[in-house]
Parts: C-alpha cells; structure tokens; sequence
C-alpha cells in the first residue's frame, strides 16, 4: 500500500463521491467531472492503495472492506479541510456549503435543535449542521479532539483555553401519566416519595438534579424504578407504569403536550439549571462559527418560556 506522503490526495476527493453515491456517473455530476476522468482517477487509485475499492454491481459498484473502512475517515478529513478554508473566506450564509459539526445534549437537541433548523434553512439553506451528543463526561475529549466545534449542555466551568455562553435559565417540572394517582390533588413530598421515579441519564449516572436538592434538604432519597439513556423511551414508560419523571421543564412541556401526559410542579425547591455554549478560544475570530454562535443564542432567546 501506498505512504500518504505519495499518495495524490485529489484522487481523495474523487473516491470520497464516489463512496457515498455508490455510483460512478453520479460521482463524475458530483465533482463536475467526466466519467472518463473519474474511471481515471479510481485506477490511480486502485494501483497506489493495493486494493480494487470500488466493485461493479448491477445500478452502481460496491465497495470493498477496505474501501468500506476508508470512507468515514476519508470524508471526515475532507470536511474539515473545506471548514477550515471557509472558515478563512469572507461567509456569506446565503451561500455557504459549510458543514457545522456541534455537540448537543438531549435536551439542548430537542429544545434548540427544532427553531435551530428552521433559521438554518432559511438563512444558510446550503450548510449542514451535524449534531453529536455530548454530556460532562464528553465535552472536553469533543472539543479537544475538534471533534465538534461547540458543545451545548449543562455542562461544567471549563478551563480558560475555553469561552463559555450561558443560555436559557430553566426550572423543572414532574411528569406521569394521566391517570396517575399523583395527578390529582396536593403533591405533598410524602406522595412524591412514595412512587418509583424514572430517570433519563445518558451517561449512565443513577443521581440526577433531584436526588441533589433532596440529599440538600435533608430529605430522604427517592426510589429509583429505572435510569434510561434515551428520552424517547420516556413517555411509553410513563404510560405503561407508574413512575414518574422530572425534567427540564421546557422539555417536560413539550412532551405533555405531544403524549398527554399529566404535568406537575415538584415539592421539591430545585435550582435553576443553565445551559452552556462553550467552544475553543481558537473559533472565536471564525465568521462562519460566529455567526452561529449568533444565530443559536438568537434562537435560545425565542424559545418561549416554560408555562
């Protein structure tokens, strides 16, 4: 197999087309190319790496194992090439093809992510926004690694190489299904605590905002009937058991109002959680992540309160 340093990396380009359309022809209309030229550039491709990357198939070629574990590396490099000479250019978000890869928590992804979209398509309908999860186990190995360019959560004072945004202050709100026992009159601490509680934690944790402000209170600890990693699973839960959950409550409303589920205040006085937007200090000069820095905390301050 060929070393990188010998190897041309504009034939890069062309085996990445055609990695992702499966399709030698529309590889060549992708890159504005002939199919000749393209034909070309795989064979110089094929000779350098040792292997035939790309099978004929009927409607298109297959790739091979090799081929197959090139394509995400190979197509992550050109995206970050293409981000870091737009990010040197004059933006122009009417125009600009710009792949944004950021880092949002669950919650900051069903608030944020859904208003975020819809400014996105009509201010920058070319860019992508690529979104990963991220979490205060992750977020610095994420950023570090430029592995997304900011991350949005309920996250930790970072170190000083680091900005941080504060966004959107946010209560908390129980949720249960409509039928609940607790749905009905006076939610004493007493019934709160007599019913196993559902907690979403995507990092694997079994203590959450609640448990802290009840250890806080001196009250006794609430009974866990299940920690789940995935807020999609949570209503389904709610309506087949009687847990009950609290969240966030711009999120606790959402979900009541998409699944019928009861909503109510908790007995419990929580601190107000903020999110943050933290990002490297070397974005802080970038048009393209100014601009939706911008855009994402014009978004945070639309996002009507919870009722």
């Amino acid at each position: 197999m060929a070393e990188l340093g010998n190897l041309d990396l504009n034939l890069l380009r062309v085996f990445d087309a055609v990695a992702r359309e499966r399709h030698v022809t529309r590889a060549a209309e992708r890159l504005n190319l002939s199919q000749p030229a393209v034909s070309n550039a795989l064979a110089r491709l094929r000779l350098a790496l040792g292997d035939e990357l790309f099978l004929r198939r009927p409607g298109g070629v297959e790739p091979t194992a090799l081929a197959l574990t090139l394509a995400a590396p190979v197509a992550d490099a050109l995206d970050r090439i293409a981000e870091a000479i737009a990010s040197q250019a004059p933006f122009d978000p009417a125009s600009t093809r710009r792949v944004f890869t950021v880092a949002f928590s669950e919650y900051a992804e069903a608030v944020l992510a859904p208003p975020l979209l819809a400014r996105l398509a009509q201010e920058a309908p070319q860019a992508l926004l690529a979104i990963r999860h991220v979490d205060r186990t992750n977020w610095e190995a994420l950023l570090e690694a430029d592995a997304a360019s900011l991350a949005l959560g309920v996250l930790p004072e970072p170190p000083a190489i680091y900005t941080r945004l504060r966004l959107l202050p946010e209560g908390f709100r129980t949720l249960m299904r409509a039928d609940h026992p607790l749905a009905e009159g006076a939610l004493t601490l007493e019934r709160f605590l007599s019913v196993p509680h559902l907690l979403h934690s995507p990092n694997g944790s079994r203590d959450g905002a609640m448990d802290w402000a009840l250890t806080a209170a001196g009250q006794p600890p609430r009974r866990l009937g299940a920690v789940v990693a995935h807020l999609s699973a949570v209503p389904e839960i709610l309506q087949r058991t009687g847990m009950i959950i609290s969240l966030s409550s711009r999120l606790a409303v959402q979900l009541a109002a998409a699944h019928g589920l009861a909503l109510r205040d908790p007995p419990v006085t929580l601190r107000h959680t903020r999110l943050s937007l933290l990002f490297h200090r070397r974005f802080e000069a970038d048009p393209g992540h100014a601009w939706l820095r911008r855009l994402i905390l014009a978004v945070a301050r639309d996002v009507e309160p919870a009722a």
